[in-house]
C-alpha cells in the first residue's frame, strides 16, 4: 500500500478443497516427450594444419555429428611471424557438441595440446541458444534412438 505504511491483513479463510483429479503418471513415451532438451555448444578449435586430421578424429570420437573446418590466419604481419619463426598454417575446426560432452572434449583437447609434438592449439566454446528444425536438432544432439532390430 502507498501512504502511511499501514498494512491491512484480510481475514484468513479456510482453503478451498480442490475438485480436480490427480494427474495419472505419464506413459514412458510421454515422459520422453516432456524431457528437457539437450543443449548444444559450438566448439571452435584452432590447431596446426598438419595436426588437423588428428584433432578432427579426436573430437569426432565424442559423438559429435557435425564438424567443419577452414584455413585460419592471424593478425600478425609476415615480418613479425618470420622474425619469431611462427608457422602460419592453422586450421579452425567448428564442432557442434552436446553440452554434457563439452567438458570431456575440452579436457581431451587440453591433454593433447600439451603432449603432442607440434600440436599446440586453442579451443573455445559458444552456447547455441536457438536452432531451427527438430529433425536437425535431434541429429546434432544424438537424440535419435535406433528402432528395435536395426534400422
Amino acid at each position: 500500500m502507498r501512504g502511511g505504511g499501514i498494512v491491512v491483513k484480510e481475514p484468513v479463510s479456510e482453503p478451498k478443497k480442490s475438485t480436480r483429479q490427480p494427474k495419472a503418471k505419464a506413459a514412458p513415451a510421454e515422459q520422453k516427450k516432456n524431457k528437457a532438451p539437450i543443449k548444444l555448444e559450438l566448439i571452435v578449435t584452432v590447431v596446426p594444419k598438419k595436426k588437423a586430421e588428428f584433432f578432427i578424429d579426436l573430437i569426432q570420437s565424442y559423438e559429435v555429428n557435425f564438424q567443419t573446418y577452414m584455413l585460419a590466419s592471424g593478425t600478425a604481419s609476415t615480418e613479425i611471424l618470420n622474425y619469431l619463426g611462427q608457422v602460419t598454417d592453422k586450421i579452425a575446426i567448428f564442432s557442434l557438441a552436446r553440452a554434457d560432452k563439452v567438458d570431456d572434449i575440452l579436457y581431451a583437447l587440453e591433454q593433447k595440446f600439451h603432449t603432442i609434438k607440434g600440436g599446440k592449439g586453442i579451443a573455445v566454446t559458444l552456447p547455441m541458444t536457438s536452432l531451427i528444425g527438430t529433425s536437425i536438432y535431434t541429429f546434432l544432439c544424438n537424440a535419435v534412438e535406433a528402432a528395435p532390430g536395426g534400422m
